[in-house]
């Protein structure tokens, strides 16, 4: 369903179809996990779409309990019209065009929204570990330097914060932020995501040598200071482009939709921007009741994202 269909519902049609999304095969009890024996309560005195749990815990609940809408205000129709939007916007959309687009009645409330959606979109992390062809590169995410500060500086050596993503050729990406942009942090994000029949390839950056001797496929680089972007070895084109491919629109979001992203918070935009890849060939509708389907035990609360997050290195595990 689109979001022209989406806006056109009611809020008691939103949540028949929030229900079907989120249980496609039939009532779950959030609080014991009871799959059978509910009773829908219709009364008066009963809140729409109250579900009791009879044979399991005998508690009370709704579709939106132990999810990432838990004690929200917000209509259930505004929260699928949110889920549509992002998902199906390839380059981001920054929570003020989201409060415009919506009428949401504070910026706040907005971001809170934009955050909690992109909490379910890594609530399903990718099974296994990345196979085939892996490219390996890093990027520096952050705005332009303020007059007085770093001039003329690009990549590495800049006070921007450092990306890393490993992308199958043709397939899925992991990308999360790093702290230090050097041998170990790299060799180790490698091992722990690729799979040892993989084949590595990277541009010539030095801490990337030896991580072949780990890999059936071995390590392959292009040289991209000599301006070399492709080149083939042994029937195989050898190249980076598609981690190139994600980080254009990783930083277009950070330009033209975001425009400053916090540090504490790029691991979320990253989480964003890596399921709108892996999920690039469904059609909208799929992508977006796919996230929906996430919600369940995803609860994000205001504080949660103000506070400082874990070390970034430790998204990798």
């Amino acid at each position: 369903m689109n979001l022209s269909q989406i806006s056109k519902l009611t809020e008691a049609e939103a949540r028949e179809m929030l229900e079907r999304i989120v249980w496609p095969n039939g009532v779950v009890c959030p609080h014991c996990g009871c799959t059978e024996g509910h009773t829908k309560l219709k009364g008066k005195k009963h809140r729409a779409g109250v579900w009791k749990c009879n044979k399991g815990c005998a508690e009370q609940f709704t579709v939106t309990v132990n999810t990432i809408m838990e004690s929200s205000h917000l209509p259930i129709r505004i929260w699928l019209m949110a889920f549509s939007i992002i998902c199906t916007s390839k380059k981001g959309v920054s929570a003020l065009q989201l409060q415009r687009q919506l009428g949401l009645g504070s910026y706040r409330s907005a971001w809170h929204l934009c955050h909690r959606i992109r909490h379910a979109m890594a609530q399903n992390p990718l099974k296994g570990l990345l196979q085939g062809d892996v490219i390996v590169d890093e990027t520096y995410v952050g705005g332009k330097p303020r007059k007085g500060g770093e001039k003329g500086i690009k990549g590495r050596g800049t006070r921007k914060t450092p990306v890393v993503a490993l992308v199958e050729r043709g397939g899925r990406v992991r990308s999360w932020p790093i702290t230090r942009v050097n041998g170990k942090t790299l060799k180790s994000a490698i091992r722990k995501n690729v799979d040892k029949s993989a084949t590595i390839l990277t541009d010539e950056f030095s801490s990337y040598k030896g991580i072949g001797v780990h890999f059936d496929g071995g390590h392959h680089t292009v040289n991209h200071g000599a301006g070399e972007y492709m080149r083939f070895e042994g029937g195989k084109g050898i190249t980076t482009n598609d981690a190139e491919c994600y980080f254009s629109l990783l930083k277009r979001g950070v330009v033209g939709s975001f425009h400053h992203v916090s540090d504490r918070h790029l691991h979320r935009y990253c989480n964003e921007f890596s399921y709108r890849w892996n999920e690039r060939k469904a059609s909208d509708a799929d992508r977006t009741a796919k996230a929906l389907q996430q919600i369940s035990g995803a609860r994000l609360t205001y504080r949660d994202p103000v506070r400082k997050p874990l070390h970034v290195e430790t998204l990798a595990d």
